[in-house]
């Protein structure tokens, strides 16, 4: 009896720039801090800064041919392309269509979508609906940004915990029981002042004035941030787990939006997954938003952590407020 297919990950790449930045670097920009106050808030000991010659699209093409490279796929199989990113080119066109062009996958629709370090969740999930309706597509997913443009280094808060990066997955059919088993998606809007960019929109156009204000700065509530996370991420993972029958116990790894290292090991005791191998980069990456967990991700799976068969729980929470978390049954050729 031949196997039901179900949506897996079929391959995986990340691109980060070349440019590294050290606490010891960082601190020279930033000001009223230290490396080891850094160090001791955050985990993160370095991060990487795109050049000037680079945009988001290019890390976004260089992540999505390394994912279509490992999953042995030709671009011009690709159905569909999305792009999660906060940071895109330009607001017009969408960053998608940029890297369309540029790894040649002519065939597929390609868009973005925008929910800020939850992006790359979203997106496989998202994934796997189009799949669904279209049986036997290919998507590839791309989380990928460039925070280095828009940090204020006057504000230690949200400066120290930033980089650029982007990680792609090519999500398609796999066979059962692999692939993904079920996914949470959650918005909370009543929150979306935590996080925000005041200016460059439709309500508030960026002008002299918003610029000398310094309102196309990324802006981050700290603290409410972290009362969110750790009253809300939890639940989410709570509730996708017990619909799909699984324990907490049961997961082999936990791979999450790489935000803070401090409160993400809050995190892990809070949901209860200290037996699962979490997966960190961000004491070498900072925070690359809609781009961290597919990092993470990738460095997992190259690294030979991920065995076909293993419980991964994917979990990304970011702007707008959202939380989107997604298990996984590991499928390795």
């Amino acid at each position: 009896m031949q196997s039901t297919p179900r949506v897996g990950i079929l391959g995986t790449g990340s691109y980060v720039p070349e440019h590294e930045v050290t606490n010891e670097a960082l601190v020279e920009r930033v000001t009223d801090t230290t490396p080891e106050w850094i160090s001791q808030k955050t985990l993160i000991e370095a991060r990487r800064f795109a050049s000037p010659e680079e945009a988001t699209s290019d890390l976004a093409t260089r992540a999505a041919a390394a994912a279509l490279e490992n999953a042995g796929i030709a671009a011009d199989r690709v159905d569909y392309l999305i792009v999660a990113t906060s940071t895109g080119d330009s607001p017009q066109p969408p960053t998608a269509s940029l890297v369309q062009h540029a790894i040649g996958a002519h065939r597929a629709a390609a868009f973005d979508i925008n929910v800020v370090c939850a992006g790359f969740v979203f997106g496989l999930v998202l994934a796997d609906s189009l799949i669904a309706t279209r049986p036997g597509a290919v998507v590839l997913v791309v989380g990928a940004d460039i925070y280095s443009r828009i940090l204020d280094f006057d504000d230690r808060r949200t400066a120290i915990l930033f980089g650029d990066g982007a990680g792609a997955a090519v999500v398609g059919a796999v066979p059962a029981p692999y692939g993904l088993v079920d996914a949470e998606l959650v918005t909370r809007g009543d929150a979306h002042e935590l996080i925000h960019i005041k200016a460059g929109g439709s309500r508030l156009p960026a002008s002299a004035e918003t610029v000398a204000d310094g309102d196309h700065y990324f802006r981050m509530n700290g603290r409410g941030v972290r009362e969110f996370v750790m009253a809300g991420v939890p639940p989410v993972l709570e509730t996708l787990l017990k619909r799909a029958g699984v324990t907490a116990g049961q997961v082999d790894h936990f791979v999450p939006h790489q935000a803070n290292g401090v409160m993400l090991q809050e995190l892990v005791d809070a949901a209860g997954l200290a037996s699962a191998r979490t997966h960190l980069v961000l004491d070498r990456y900072g925070n690359t938003g809609s781009g961290s967990a597919a990092v993470a991700l990738d460095t997992a799976a190259r690294s030979g952590a991920l065995k076909a068969g293993d419980l991964v729980l994917l979990a990304g929470f970011g702007g707008g407020m959202s939380v989107g978390a997604a298990l996984l049954r590991w499928y390795a050729v």
